[in-house]
Formats: C-alpha cells, structure tokens, sequence
C-alpha cells in the first residue's frame, strides 16, 4: 500500500483546521502543517494532530509556502487541502480503497473539488483539481494566486470528492496581492491573468472583470475548459449591463472552444427568456436536457444547470406560452431534483388553481 503526507498552508483557521484533520487523519500516514502567521490558536489545534508544525515567513505567494510544505514530505505521495475542505464519509471510503489499489506506476491523481454544495453535501459546482503526487517526481507549485501544479506523467482521474466547506469568503487579499502585481508590472501567466479576471468578478469590478477574461482569451493558452468559462462569465457581465446582444455573442463564442456546455446554453436561454421570445427560451432551455452529463471529464459543472434549472425555466416559459400540460410537467420533473424547492411547491400551487379555473370555464361552457 502507498503512504502519503498531507501537506498544508494554514493561517488563523481555528475555527475550521480541526473539521478538516478529523476528517482525513485516518486516511493518511504523516501530516505536515506550515503556518504562515497564525494569532489565534491554529498552531494548538495543528499540535493536536501532528507534531510537524512549521512555521513559514509570508511571501504574498502561495506557490513558495505549498512548496515548502511539500519540501517537508517524506512519503510516496503528497496530498493538499484548505483547512475549509473536508472529506465526507463516502469519500473517505473512495479514498481509503484508492490508497489500497494505487499503483507506483501512478504520478499524479485528479480529484474532484465539489467547492459548493447543498444542506445534504450534494455538489452544486465542481471541478477537478491535482490532489495527489508522486513526492520523487518534484512537482512545483506555480503561481503566487490560485497556485497550481503542471499536469504530467501518467495521471489518474479520480471521482473522490474534496469538499470546501468555507463558513465565510469575504477576504480581498487575493485581489491586493494581483494588484501589487500590477503594481510591479510582474508578468501574468495566462492563468494568472484568468484567476485576476475571477478575483476583480467576485469584488464586483466588472469593467475590470471582463477586460482580464478578454486579455486571458486573447492569450490563446489554457484549457478549453477555462476558455468557455471565460467566455460565460463575459456574458453574464455584459448581461449585467443590459448589452444583451453583446452577450448572445459572448455566450456563442465559447462553443468555438468546446462543444455547448449547460452552464453556457442556460444563459443564452434565460437572455431569450428576459426578451420576452419564450418560443426560443424553449428551444435552449430543451437543447440542455439532450445534453449528456459529463462523466469522467475534468470540466467544471453547476449541477443543477443540466437538470433543475431548465426544468423549471421550462415550466415558467411553457405557462407563458399558455402551455399548461407541459408546464405541469417540467415543473414535476425539476421536483424531482428539488423536491421541496420553493419554486416547485408554489408552481404546483399555481397550476392547481389554473387547471380548477380551465375546468370550471369548460363547464360552464359545456
């Protein structure tokens, strides 16, 4: 059986490092815990668990302080996590029974990273990330921002779940660090000009926003993947700003990257939607459920853009159309995804009340 060390960058996380060691401490053989300035009690809770605590002068890097981290291993693999990712019960299976079946041969693992999930765990938007590597092949971390391992070698593609269980995401020191970036006029990668694009999204700097996903575009390097997320988040930006055509444009664009994705096709439906042209609402919103769910594919998903939300867009745009049979129907098919979602409880109460009155105006009339 392969050992591996779990390898981790932590900073003021008392609340939330000893979810996350309970979770996976059975699961590995050495843990390794590097603080990069703790003034609470991580250190404590990391001394709980693991007596390789070690602590790491900040550099404005994440990419130095995973590598120092991983300078600190000495078993077969190295594993990450975030003190606010978690293994669940299920995964921690998956997870036991790999590390039992892992061959040597094996350089690097894909894990999928279910960053948000429902009241039940069930992931809401996922996508893959490199967990677990081979320690002799001396992988480096890259980037200062949204760091990253290269992908190579001979790599597994894993459906284990990491979990991110964040209790709140309302720092911006991602965003100084990008702007310091700036600042310097250090050179941006093309994921770093990506993960900035993200960064300035999330502060709700659009103009900035839509001008870094653009210029990440314009790089032409990157995973198809990044490109027709670029490509979405353009045109929900311009969508914000009323440029609804713009956005058509935007939207169609990322299908030259990668065939349609739901998360795309949703979009361009609900701009159709908001034109009050329910007719082709309808034809995307029933293009996305012939889509196949991607299995095995390391995109990035929202869930309930495959099956819920065209449903229940579908049953809006139906009863818009005075559709009333096929509106029923989407309607009871997204319960089936959300069974007590607010929308399906009040469309049903709805439809109820129109199919009394269709009753009571045909009697009336018979």
């Amino acid at each position: 059986m392969i050992t591996i060390s779990l390898c981790m960058i932590v900073k003021n996380e008392e609340q939330l490092l000893a979810r996350c060691l309970n979770s996976v401490k059975h699961l590995v053989d050495e843990i390794i815990i590097i603080d990069t300035g703790s003034t609470d009690k991580t250190k404590d809770i990391a001394y709980s668990f693991t007596d390789k605590v070690y602590d790491f002068k900040w550099t404005n890097n994440f990419a130095d302080a995973r590598n120092f981290a991983f300078s600190k291993a000495t078993k077969d693999y190295q594993f990450w996590l975030d003190a606010d990712d978690i293994f669940v019960e299920k995964d921690q299976v998956l997870f036991l029974e790999l590390k039992e079946t892992l061959s040597l041969e094996t350089d690097m693992v894909l894990m999928k990273y279910n960053y948000s999930v429902d009241e039940n765990n069930n992931p809401l938007f996922s996508f893959y990330r490199e967990r677990l590597v081979k320690r002799e092949n001396n992988y480096k971390w890259n980037d200062p921002v949204h760091e990253y391992i290269e992908y190579g070698g001979n790599y597994l593609v894993s459906e284990i779940a990491v979990t991110h269980k964040r209790v709140s995401s309302s720092s911006d020191r991602n965003l100084k660090i990008y702007k310091e970036m700036v600042e310097r006029g250090d050179y941006f990668s093309p994921r770093s000009l990506f993960y900035y694009a993200r960064e300035l999204r999330d502060h709700e700097m659009y103009a900035e926003a839509e001008n870094y996903f653009t210029k990440f575009l314009e790089t032409q390097k990157g995973s198809s993947d990044d490109f027709v997320y670029a490509c979405l988040e353009i045109g929900k930006i311009l969508k914000k700003q009323g440029k609804l055509d713009d956005a058509l444009k935007a939207l169609f664009y990322s299908f030259t990257f990668d065939n349609p994705r739901a998360e795309t096709c949703c979009e361009i439906a609900g701009i159709f939607q908001s034109k009050g042209d329910f007719k082709k609402a309808i034809y995307w919103y029933k293009f996305i459920l012939g889509l196949e769910f991607p299995q095995n594919d390391i995109a990035t998903t929202t869930t309930e853009c495959w099956n819920f939300i065209p449903h229940i867009e579908l049953a809006v745009c139906y009863d818009k159309i005075s559709d009333i049979e096929q509106a029923i129907f989407h309607n009871e098919e997204a319960g089936k995804f959300k069974i007590n979602h607010k929308s399906v409880l009040h469309n049903r109460q709805y439809f109820a009340s129109v199919m009394e009155e269709k009753k009571t105006f045909l009697f009336k009339w018979n």
